[in-house]
């Protein structure tokens, strides 16, 4: 169990002094651990032996296994792919890390089953479809990829959604005009990117509602957030993986789906009235070979008629 969810476990029995001590980790995670019991103990206004009595409690052996941890965490969440090239480097066929990668993605996506409750999915659906004002996304340099896949399918089912996409100083013009009728959902995993969590700051300042979807480490963000929806990163190569990631984020589309009600029907049959009329897609646009015919401004000729063409 990360030392976060640890602390703040609703079984422990803490004592006020404790309390204090429990208090001061979490509002300062995890800087507030890095240093000696007794710097510690002093913030917090407590002996040291209280520092003791409380990492033992919490089930470490000692401060120095607590601190150990906590390290280790931290370097978990700073790990760059180059940090671990040698780590995770497989040895034998090209074959053998095409299994073994594949099989570690399909655990992390079992992993990713316990790492969220259903009732997270469902208040995060909630949260989307009942707000009422804009809905807004963005994401990292690969997860902001999933947030305009998430923006895709949100924008069929309501109005005032909007990918931010790469943050440029535009992008940040728009928390000019957001507020607590707004809801911004946020894609942060490992090496969290500053211009992310300073975009997502400004926001929560503002009242904005944040939904985070991040790792098990938790991005800074996760503090500022109204639900959060964690995923597994780590697999058989030096890049994390996205696809529980994605796997969760159209999880949540099902859930949206799933309570679906007639104005978002409604507003999906519109939308593909429109796709229709302007032939968007393959079944939209065909004839011939049994698929739909609909009108749009071109058509796929069809074996009889390409024949026809050769001979004219």
């Amino acid at each position: 169990m990360a030392i976060r969810d640890v602390l703040m476990r609703g079984d422990l029995a803490l004592t006020p002094s404790e309390e204090k001590i429990v208090r001061l980790l979490l509002t300062d995670f995890p800087t507030s651990g890095l240093g000696t019991a007794s710097s510690l103990a002093r913030r917090a206004g407590v002996s040291d032996p209280t520092v003791v009595r409380l990492v033992v409690k919490l089930g470490y052996e000692g401060f120095p296994d607590f601190q150990a941890k906590l390290l280790a965490e931290v370097e978990a969440r700073l790990h760059s792919p180059l940090l671990m090239m040698e780590t995770k480097r497989q040895s034998g066929s090209s074959d053998s890390a095409v299994l073994a990668y594949l099989d570690s993605v399909t655990t992390a996506l079992q992993k990713a089953t316990a790492a969220t409750p259903v009732q997270t999915y469902e208040r995060a659906a909630r949260l989307l479809m009942e707000a009422k004002g804009e809905i807004l996304l963005v994401g990292g340099r690969f997860s902001r990829h999933i947030a305009g896949m998430l923006a895709g399918y949100l924008v069929q089912f309501r109005t005032g959604v909007r990918d931010l996409g790469v943050l440029s100083p535009q992008a940040f013009d728009t928390l000019a005009d957001l507020g607590r009728r707004d809801v911004l959902v946020v894609f942060d995993y490992r090496r969290y990117q500053l211009d992310v969590m300073a975009y997502t700051r400004q926001a929560a300042a503002l009242d904005v509602r944040i939904l985070l979807f991040t790792d098990q480490w938790l991005s800074p963000i996760s503090d500022l957030a109204e639900v959060t929806i964690v995923s597994p990163l780590e697999v058989a190569s030096p890049y994390d993986t996205l696809a529980p990631a994605i796997a969760q984020m159209e999880a949540l589309t099902a859930q949206i789906v799933s309570t679906l009600g007639d104005d978002a029907r409604a507003r999906i049959e519109r939308i593909e009235k429109v796709r229709h009329a302007n032939a968007v897609t393959l079944d939209s646009d065909a004839e011939g070979s049994g698929m739909r015919k609909t009108s749009g401004p071109r058509k796929i000729p069809g074996p009889k008629a390409a024949k026809q063409d050769e001979k004219a």
